[in-house]
């Protein structure tokens, strides 16, 4: 994906019960997509990974635009991580950080771009399960991770290395499951 110079990923997250087996996904405006499974975790761990391997897997990708239905995602990435770091992994309220390892890898990847000279990650929101191709393609994949999770299965799977086909994006997925 070395010569896209924009590029538009959908993330979302899953977790059947909070917490729970936990889905993660991103699918990309081709057809490209990568999800995940955890057996426990939280539906903001879903959305906060869903997020972070779009920006690991698209580090080279100049015009990064992330959408995503998960606000809390969007503001712990553009307002809240680094702040909890300078306070000791504290939020403001003096409360522990939650998942701080995996804003610490949103930090890391964030700032690769930087010291590549790539522009920041675009995020927006976009209001999920409103026919929003993209976001449901996300969710569809998420869901279906969570239920792998709810085996007690940790997995990643991606259509990058050939061995997953790519999506057919020009629809919504069907309901069917």
């Amino acid at each position: 994906m070395s010569d896209l110079s924009r590029y538009v990923v959908a993330t979302d997250g899953a977790c059947k019960g909070n917490p729970g087996p936990t889905g993660w996904a991103w699918v990309g405006e081709d057809g490209h997509w990568a999800a995940g499974s955890l057996p426990e975790g939280t539906n903001n761990i879903g959305e906060l990974l869903g997020l972070l391997h779009a920006i690991e897997d698209h580090a080279d990708v100049a015009q990064l635009i992330v959408q995503a239905d998960s606000k809390y995602a969007i503001d712990t990435y553009e307002k809240w991580m680094d702040g909890h770091r300078r306070r000791g992994w504290k939020t403001s309220t003096g409360a522990p950080t939650k998942n701080v390892d995996i804003l610490e890898q949103l930090i890391v990847a964030r700032d690769a771009r930087a010291a590549a000279g790539l522009p920041p990650v675009v995020l927006e929101h976009v209001r999920g399960h409103r026919g929003h191709v993209l976001n449901e393609w996300a969710d569809e994949r998420a869901v279906r991770a969570s239920e792998h999770a709810a085996q007690g299965k940790t997995s990643a799977w991606s259509s990058l290395g050939g061995l997953h086909p790519q999506l057919d994006v020009s629809a919504a997925p069907s309901k069917k499951r």
